[in-house]
């Protein structure tokens, strides 16, 4: 598909016509060839959206929900539209690409609830006759930089919350799905939404560091949020500061999944399955790490690798695998090379651990220990590393061992027990008796430590998204000391 750039409304060429390819990482088939924005596309965009602030800004709470619900009930119409590309730029399962729609349209709906509850605050003064007031006012123009990883799920998670906010947006699209985040700029504009509400930024690899600096640097851009690895989002994060651009911050993470000695082993493998190999492992919230306590380690081990030699892996659009391939071969012979070193050090290959191109087997190890890599770094791929502890008190000292915070789970049968655990957990996020991959439109997520800060979902968004002012009325004349 051609993806061009969407500004104003209008499909546009980049300045000069330059374009790049994006590939199927399975069959290297081309799948989309979009347009690689220059600085003054970037600048375009943003004036473009900085134009169509005021208007936008001062539309009534109704009219904006009606907007965003239009866009909803689109994107969900245009599921099919949406997976024919999806699943060419980034190997997805149908499956993962229906739930990317069915979530984002939930995330459309949501947002849509909030518009009239942007509300602030009367304040006593010391001041007589002074009505003192806080209230949250629209920002300006709202920068979001989505991934490919979930690229429906979280390109509208950038922009949606903005927009009810009463923000115009600049979507900055990976590099990795650029056709499948042309399309959602498309959704918007269907919906009806004015020219420069919704604007839909692609570059070419080479040139993402100076167009995002410029997008951050324009003056009419007040907020910036991103999503995406942690390397990445500290550059976001220091280039932002340079401009004293408030910034929210969804990183990587190496989320533990704790099972106690009374966990129902069951539910647990089955929990530990989905967090480490839905879409292979390739969510920020992804099980990077069961933990698991010696009494039931074997037993547990030999469960979750019967487990995962069950699921096939392969073409998705073949037949009804479970796996499909990473997003390129590089990365599946990157996370080979962290589980041949694991084993090279006395881990235990219990399942997989074979390539095929970008297809990786599920891969369960079991006995790794904190002198390994996959003990401390991000796999981004389907492995499940066990780390077996003795005591409660080291599974939490294991679960807080890495510089990532984002998602974790414990399973245990003492629910009072597995919640004064999950109080421990240095983590934005904490399942209990549920798998680490979770998300709920209505919800706020977020991370701590090298996972980044702020929170995406629900009303904690609007924190995000709008500026807290103080504004006083005084009904009597005014003291004055001179």
């Amino acid at each position: 598909m051609e993806a061009t750039l969407l500004i104003n409304n209008k499909d546009m060429a980049a300045t000069g016509g330059g374009t790049f390819e994006r590939r199927d990482p399975l069959t290297n088939a081309l799948i989309t060839k979009a347009a690689a924005a220059t600085v003054a596309d970037a600048e375009a965009a943003a004036n473009a959206a900085a134009a169509a602030f005021p208007a936008w800004s001062a539309l009534p709470p109704t009219k904006r929900r009606a907007f965003l619900l239009k866009a909803a009930d689109l994107l969900a119409d245009q599921a099919e539209d949406f997976a024919a590309v999806q699943m060419g730029e980034t190997g997805a399962a149908a499956a993962w690409v229906h739930f990317n729609v069915g979530l984002a349209a939930n995330m459309l709906r949501e947002v849509a609830s909030i518009v009239s509850q942007i509300t602030g605050e009367t304040h006593p003064s010391e001041i007589s006759g002074c009505v003192s007031l806080s209230v949250r006012q629209p920002v300006g123009v709202v920068l979001g930089i989505a991934p490919w990883n979930a690229p429906i799920i979280l390109a509208v998670r950038a922009i949606a919350a903005p927009l009810a906010c009463g923000n115009t947006v600049i979507l900055k699209a990976s590099e990795l799905s650029p056709g499948t985040q042309y399309l959602l700029g498309r959704v918007f504009r269907d919906a009806g939404f004015p020219p420069g509400v919704v604007n839909v930024i692609t570059n070419a690899p080479a040139d993402a560091g100076k167009v995002v600096e410029t997008l951050i640097a324009h003056p009419m851009v007040r907020r910036v949020n991103f999503t995406g690895s942690t390397r990445v989002g500290r550059i976001v994060a220091e280039t932002a500061a340079r401009y004293l651009k408030p910034v929210l911050l969804e990183l990587g993470g190496k989320a533990p999944l704790l099972v106690l000695d009374d966990a129902d082993l069951d539910q647990a493998v089955n929990a530990a399955a989905f967090g480490a190999f839905m879409f292979q492992g390739q969510i920020c919230m992804s099980t990077e790490r069961v933990v698991v306590d010696r009494k039931v380690a074997d037993e547990f081990a030999a469960k979750l690798g019967k487990k995962a030699e069950s699921l096939p892996a392969g073409n998705p659009r073949g037949g009804n695998m479970v796996l499909g391939p990473l997003i390129s071969a590089e990365s599946a012979k990157r996370v080979e090379a962290l589980v041949k070193e694991a084993v090279a050090k006395g881990a235990k290959l219990v399942a997989g651990g074979t390539i095929d191109g970008p297809v990786m087997a599920a891969t369960v190890l079991d006995h790794v220990t904190r002198d390994m890599r996959i003990y401390h770094e991000e796999s981004f791929g389907p492995v499940a590393p066990i780390v077996r502890v003795s005591t409660v008190e080291e599974a939490i000292t294991v679960a807080n061992d890495t510089e990532y915070g984002l998602s974790a789970a414990i399973f245990s049968r003492d629910v009072n027990r597995a919640l004064g655990i999950a109080k421990r957990i240095d983590s934005g996020i904490c399942h209990i008796n549920g798998p680490t991959v979770q998300d709920e439109a209505h919800i706020p997520f977020g991370g701590m430590k090298a996972s980044g800060y702020g929170r995406f979902g629900g009303r904690a968004a609007i924190n995000e998204f709008t500026e807290l002012r103080w504004i006083t009325i005084e009904t009597e004349p005014h003291h004055y000391p001179f």
